[in-house]
Formats: structure tokens, sequence, C-alpha cells
């Protein structure tokens, strides 16, 4: 059966959702992240793109950190731009600060018309336990 976690350090979710959920073969899928502050939900968004993305990375992370996994474990990204064109440079100069070159995961990045809490970027990823 999978775990569902729900973690009360990680930011609040904006919608019914678990922060990850595990299967027993290892791998975890992370809910999508906004630029929200943990503990913090009621503070305004941060500033432009650059700072949206590393909001979204530290929450994925902290997400990650709680499942005992960080960044290195990450196999796959889904990032959602909502002002794809004039943010695409802008985001992947931020994100790609946050993986070695020679160990980035597979990724897919769409532009969409709206994200919740009106963010700019919302990230989701799939992580594997090492054997």
């Amino acid at each position: 059966m999978p775990k569902f976690h729900l973690f009360p350090t990680g930011p609040e979710p904006v919608a019914p959702f678990s922060h990850a959920v595990e299967t027993d073969d290892g791998w975890v899928i992370l809910t999508g992240q906004m630029p929200t502050v943990a503990g913090r939900p009621d503070d305004p968004l941060p500033d432009g793109i650059e700072n949206q993305t590393r909001q979204v990375m530290e929450n994925l992370s902290l997400i990650l950190g709680e499942l005992g996994l960080g960044l290195e474990h990450v196999v796959q990204c889904r990032c959602f731009l909502t002002e794809f064109e004039r943010d695409y440079k802008a985001f992947n100069d931020t994100y790609q600060t946050f993986f070695p070159a020679d160990r980035r995961p597979a990724r897919t990045t769409v532009g969409v018309t709206a994200l919740a809490v009106g963010a700019l970027v919302e990230i989701d990823c799939i992580a594997k336990r090492p054997a």
C-alpha cells in the first residue's frame, strides 16, 4: 500500500492533497510546490520568477528532507510557468543551480494560463529511494 505523507513542517497545502506519496518499492511522488513559505501561508509571494523558483525548490527540498531524501534522488520534474516566453530563460538559469550538470533529472516544462495563489511557477517531482 502506498504511504501518504503530510508534514506539519511543510508548506500549507493550497488544495486537498498530501505533500508526497511513496510506494513500497521506493518511488516517491511529490505534489507540485508553490512559492509559499512553510509556516507563513499568508505572506506575499516572492517577487519575480527567480525568487519564486528558488522558494519552490526549497519547498521541494524541505519535503524530500522530511523523507530522508534530497534533490540528488529526484529523477523527474514537471515545471509549470504562467509567463512561459518571458520567464523561461530566467527560470532555467535559477533551476539549474540546484542540480549538478551531470545529474539533472528528466524534465518537462509547460506554459499554463494560471496557477494557484497567483504563482508564476509550480514544480512537482518524482524521486527514487536508494536500494
